[in-house]
């Protein structure tokens, strides 16, 4: 099943390349602003797949991260939704081009593209550009993301927040993972397991001030 996964995934990395014109240090950020755009047209990220299993055999699966951090709930939130503070932190991610932060409807969305060396075949990393729009809702102490990556990788993300009391805050991320059903175990066990590395290197850097 590995070697199937990595036949499988070579032929489309190679087409990540092309898109999106890696390595990392080639990428402009006008490059990239044009490549969030066509995905956005393109593939409709945003939209959520329904219904039965479509002719091109893509399926969904959903998991839930939960962990509590020693700090009160509007520090915990400005610090875990600026994605900015997930460099250096999350394990793949390089470095945040953000192309639009705007407010709509009294809504602030930030359209951004995130540039990471994910380890694919032999942990060789390959350059991939997730791009992603984040809507934040503040008051309310959630956040949404939408991203797409080759080959047509989409998650759906609600990242909740909950007063604990106590100067205690419950960081919960209900993710939905959108892939073709060849990939899907493979894109949700990557995926769940860089959330969680992220999510105790957050906590960390919160609980001790470094955010």
């Amino acid at each position: 099943m590995r070697r199937l996964l990595r036949l499988l995934t070579a032929p489309l990395l190679t087409a990540t390349l092309v898109l999106t014109g890696a390595p990392a240090h080639a990428d402009t950020d006008p490059a990239l602003a044009t490549q969030w755009q066509l995905a956005w047209d393109t593939y409709r990220f945003y939209e959520h797949l329904t219904g039965p299993l479509p002719v091109d055999g893509r399926t969904a699966a959903t998991r839930d991260l939960s962990i509590d951090i020693d700090a009160p709930i509007d520090h915990v939130f400005a610090a875990y939704s600026d994605i900015n503070h997930h460099i250096g932190l999350h394990p793949f991610l390089k470095r945040v081009a953000t192309h639009a932060d705007y407010l709509q409807d009294g809504l602030r969305h930030v359209n951004f593209t995130a540039v990471e060396d994910v380890p694919v075949a032999d942990g060789v990393p390959v350059t991939v550009n997730t791009h992603a729009q984040q809507r934040i809702h503040a008051a309310d102490h959630f956040y949404e993301t939408d991203t797409w990556t080759m080959p047509n990788v989409v998650t759906h993300q609600v990242i909740v927040f909950t007063d604990l009391g106590g100067g205690h805050t419950r960081v919960t991320e209900h993710l939905t993972f959108e892939a073709n059903v060849l990939l899907i175990d493979f894109t949700v066990t990557n995926g769940v397991s860089s959330h969680q590395q992220t999510q105790v290197a957050l906590k960390e850097a919160i609980e001790s001030g470094r955010l």
